[in-house]
Parts: C-alpha cells; structure tokens; sequence
C-alpha cells in the first residue's frame, strides 16, 4: 500500500477532528470513535448522561462532512412509519410517498429504548441492507449513510430493552462520561444554550464522495495473517471462557457473535488510517476490542446481580490472547 496516500488521507481526518473540536469540548475519545465508525461504514450506539453534548457531536460531524443530518426523538408513541415514512392517497393523483426522516446521511436516534421493540425494529432493515420498505416499493438510502443511536443510562422508567438482533448491528458501542473540570471550564465559554450552532462556524473539510472512498481505501489496509487468527481467537474465548481460564467467564451467557469477529477486523482496518498507518498491528485491535465487543457480550443472571461489566471480561480476554 502507497503510505503517501495513507498519510493524506490521515491528515484530511486530523482535520475532520479539527473542526469537530471547534463545537465538541473534549470528548476525543468519542469523536475518534465516531469518525472510526464512520471509515468502517458501520453504526454507532453511544450511551451516556443527558447533557454531555452526545446529539451536538453528531450534528457538527455532519457539518464537517458536508452531509445531510436527521434527528428522531424516540418516544413510547413512536411508530415505525414515523421513521421510515408513508404512502398517502390524494384524489385524482393516486398513491404516493412521503419518505421519513431516515432519509438523510447521518442519523441520531435519541433515546432509543424509549420506543418499544416494534419501533425499534424500523431500524434494523435500514442499518443492515442501506434500504426502506414503504408499503410496497423498496428504496436506497442516500450514502453514506451513518446511524448513531444514544441512550440513558441512569433512567429505566418507561425504558424497553433493545433487541439483541438490533444491538449486533452496531459496530461499535461507545461510553460517553462526564468532562474533567479543567475542559468543563472551557464548555463554559463555549457551550450552545448561550449562542448558536453557526456561530461554531464549522466547516465542511469532506465531501460525501470523498467519505466512499475512504469507507473503500479503509477496506485494503493489509492485516496478515497473524492478526486475523488473533481477532478470532479473542471473540473465540469469550464463548469457550473455560478453555482459557477466565476467571469472569463463569458470568458469561453468550459470548460475541462472529459479527464481533468481522466489526474487529474492518474498525482495526480504520484504527490503522486513524493512526496514520498502511497495515494492522495488534495495538490497533486491542485499542477497539472494548467499543467492538462490549455490547455483544451477554452476561448471567449472576453477572448482571454482580454488577459485573462486559469491560472487565474483555479486558481479561486480551491479557490472557498471546500477542503475535
């Protein structure tokens, strides 16, 4: 692979973060995750607190990406012609569509387990074949197309579970927390509720075109043959715990399916342009594991009593993998 490509395809994504930055107070982790999801052409579940800026970022990256944004507001009255759209009768000129606000290049589900499974399961046909069903005529989604679904996790109130089926099809699931006080005191200056978001003044650094040919340069990164066999055995000892001697396997109901295995092998793909370089090392699979694996890890009933956390679990499963 020409590394002079890679390095200009590095730098057009330092700038990306750049403008991204001009909106979004810290919270790097999250925009490299969110960018990192974007390279790979997969989709994005981000939980966290209201009020941490999860629906801010999104809207600045579209922004910065020259696409086209959409916000649905999951409700328990929301239905899945909400998202997907319509087929109306008008007298005289027949049947027609009214096409829903899945229509757009990137899209925030705000609050998805606020909408019941029926609602939820809109989704699944979109993120998974890029295309919408409305009555009976089926249509492409614009490209790229990008869905970031955000979720709260300190209220269960009026709350429904997310499908496992739905939950796979996210390449990745992103923890966002709270600022430290010395970036908070920046937000202060810079924060929205004061102003508008025009007054970030950011700018459109990629094109929707140029985002495709990223998604396929990310595709020829070399990986060996080595590192795949190490993706696998990863996801192979979160379903086999006892072969391993993972001491938190005993709160293991499913480990990670074989999608796990092919969200490792494309976000480490991406975590290698990220990192400005031409091929896969081990680093840049241990660097996504947690984002990649963390929602596909089911825990037991004692798990979940323990209190235990799919991180700790995937943080046992690389200390125990020999690195190649």
């Amino acid at each position: 692979m020409d590394k002079k490509k890679v390095t200009q395809h590095y730098r057009k994504l330092l700038s990306l973060e750049q403008e991204l930055s001009k909106a979004v107070v810290g919270q790097h982790t999250v925009m490299r995750g969110l960018i990192r999801g974007l390279l790979a052409n997969g989709h994005v579940f981000l939980e966290g607190v209201p009020g941490v800026a999860k629906t801010l970022i999104i809207r600045t990256l579209a922004q910065a990406t020259g696409c086209k944004f959409s916000r649905i507001q999951f409700t328990v009255d929301l239905l899945p012609t909400d998202i997907t759209g319509i087929t109306g009768y008008q007298q005289g000129k027949g049947f027609y569509v009214v096409k829903g606000p899945i229509f757009a290049n990137f899209v925030i589900a705000d609050e998805i387990n606020r909408a019941p499974a029926k609602t939820q399961s809109a989704l699944l046909e979109a993120m998974q074949e890029k295309q919408v069903t409305i009555g009976k005529e089926t249509f492409r989604l614009p490209e790229p197309f990008f869905v970031m679904a955000t979720q709260n996790p300190i209220e269960s109130g009026g709350t429904y579970p997310l499908p496992e089926a739905q939950i796979d099809r996210f390449l990745f699931k992103v923890n966002m927390g709270y600022p430290k006080p010395e970036v908070e005191k920046d937000i202060l200056e810079r924060n929205i509720s004061l102003g508008k978001f025009e007054d970030f003044r950011v700018k459109a650094v990629l094109t929707q075109r140029k985002i495709l040919d990223l998604q396929k340069f990310v595709k020829e990164i070399y990986v060996k043959d080595a590192i795949k066999e190490y993706i696998v055995e990863i996801v192979h000892a979160t379903r086999n715990a006892q072969e391993y001697g993972l001491k938190l396997g005993k709160y293991i109901e499913w480990g990670a399916s074989p999608r796990a295995s092919i969200s490792l092998f494309i976000a480490a793909k991406a975590e290698a342009l990220l990192s400005n370089s031409a091929y896969v090392t081990p680093q840049h699979v241990k660097d996504i594991a947690h984002d990649v694996m963390r929602h596909r890890i089911i825990l037991n009933y004692e798990g979940q009593a323990e209190q235990v956390k799919s991180d700790d679990i995937i943080t046992e499963v690389l200390a125990k993998i020999p690195v190649p």
